[in-house]
């Protein structure tokens, strides 16, 4: 290998300098079309087009009846963006050969460049109608990475897809499709497309896959998993079925398959740190934090500056009450992300446990100043402040809650409470009844901040006297 590499380097350094000398006007030599393209090819590969641009001129000069040195030109005409000169130097092309499928290439190519999708769509169809067999599909596959560069991505899918009509079992297009129905969301036609194939060719089993992805993307979870199904039996070890067969797993809330899937996925191939992500995730709802931290441990092993994956191995030493361990690591979410508000709320939390009350503060005050419409960083604020013994400053942030939250009555419940703690009971009966009044069945969170209020036989009454009312 290297030494016929050694010999192609030297056959071209050797016709560069001829086409440097014979340039010059030195005589004495001649270059077949092959030798010039090759060179066209060497400049444009080093990006120095204009030298590519001079030597498919000079080509073209020396051989001008030869249509694929026409082609060459136009293409990096095309390059320069001169695209009126590349169309005018194709017409010449067809004239001379009308069976170069880059011809028709190139001409897509202008049109879409100069913004006439219909003339492009027009001679697309033409195009397709003179070739048939492999050089038909290879014109296909040609004509959708010109629609994808000038980002026509529903024609893009229509290319591919009738690649599959010409030959279902095309690996190539069966790999695409998959990606181009999910980028389009061509769900319903992919689902039709290949119930065709399966009933042509039915151990397919990349065909089996799209189905169970076009379903997915329609989100028919069971007619998913039963195509995976279908896909895994003919081949055992397609680790991308049950990839997606356990992400279907996971949104039908079947966390135990899931993960019977998602293992499936670490024996297959090489660890990743979305897999045991999704592991832990599934371990997380089935209440084992554990496991879940382990999986977790894991993904931080291969994505080790991701904040959100040490965020959640947080959450779980939170389900266990390891309050310090939990604080360590949602810290290291921190680092990356000091005012991220569900960081900030998490770690509150964890701080008001360890009744580290200004710690818990400072974080949850942080959490209402960046979602301060948000009802439930309000509430952890306020709570933490009873517990903390702040009264004063829990009334005060009620009062500020209850106007950016649009006046939720909780709010007005924690108020009264505060009022009753600061032995304001006029107040706090005042603002007790008309929270009762607006929502009674919130009165469980007002007991909660404060169950102190059954010490005072006015609160008592007025719980009482709305009892009698509502039976």
């Amino acid at each position: 290998m290297r030494e016929q590499f050694s010999e192609d380097k030297e056959n071209l350094d050797e016709l560069i300098a001829l086409y440097e000398q014979l340039r010059r006007g030195g005589g004495g030599g001649y270059l077949e079309e092959d030798s010039f393209e090759r060179i066209i090819l060497y400049f444009q590969d080093k990006e120095e087009l204009p030298q590519a641009l001079e030597a498919a001129r000079f080509a073209v000069d020396r051989h001008p009846y030869s249509a694929m040195l026409k082609i060459k030109l136009a293409d990096v005409l095309i390059q320069l963006r001169k695209f009126r000169e590349a169309d005018k130097v194709l017409e010449e092309a067809s004239v001379l050969d009308t069976r170069d499928i880059n011809l028709y290439i190139l001409q897509l190519e202008i049109c879409l460049a100069l913004g006439k999708p219909k003339q492009a769509l027009a001679l697309r169809d033409e195009a397709l109608s003179l070739f048939e067999g492999e050089e038909r599909l290879e014109l296909l596959f040609e004509m959708a990475d010109v629609f994808d560069d000038y980002e026509e991505y529903e024609h893009v899918f229509e290319c591919i897809r009738d690649v599959l009509r010409t030959e279902p079992t095309n690996e190539e297009a069966l790999y695409k499709i998959c990606f181009w129905t999910d980028f389009t969301g061509h769900n319903e036609e992919s689902i039709q497309l290949h119930t065709e194939i399966i009933n042509e060719h039915p151990y397919c089993e990349l065909a089996w896959f799209n189905l169970g992805a076009a379903y997915q993307g329609l989100k028919l979870y069971e007619e998913a998993i039963d195509a995976y199904q279908y896909a895994i039996v003919i081949e055992e070890k397609f680790d991308y079925a049950y990839r997606n067969m356990g992400d279907a797993l996971i949104r039908l809330r079947r966390f135990r398959e899931a993960l019977e899937a998602l293992e499936r996925v670490t024996e297959l191939t090489k660890p990743e740190d979305v897999i045991f992500e999704a592991m832990g995730y599934c371990y997380e709802r089935l209440k084992q934090p554990a496991q879940a931290r382990s999986q977790y441990r894991k993904a931080v092993h291969l994505r080790p500056d991701d904040s959100l994956l040490h965020y959640k191995i947080a959450v779980t030493y939170q389900a266990e009450g390891q309050w310090e361990k939990a604080i360590q690591q949602v810290e290291n979410a921190l680092k990356r992300f000091p005012r991220h508000p569900d960081y900030n709320k998490l770690a509150g939390a964890c701080h008001a446990r360890l009744r580290q009350w200004q710690q818990a503060i400072d974080h949850l005050a942080l959490v209402v100043r960046l979602r301060p419409k948000t009802a439930a960083g309000w509430e952890a604020l306020i709570k933490c402040l009873f517990d903390a013994g702040e009264y004063q400053e829990a009334y005060k942030q009620s009062v500020r809650a209850l106007g950016f939250t649009g006046g939720k009555t909780l709010f007005m419940y924690y108020q009264a409470a505060a009022c009753f703690a600061l032995s304001e009971q006029t107040e706090g009966l005042t603002l007790l009844e008309l929270a009762i009044t607006t929502s009674p069945n919130l009165l469980k969170r007002f007991m909660e901040v404060y169950p102190e209020a059954l010490q005072h036989r006015s609160l008592v009454d007025l719980i009482a006297k709305y009892k009698r009312r509502r039976s």
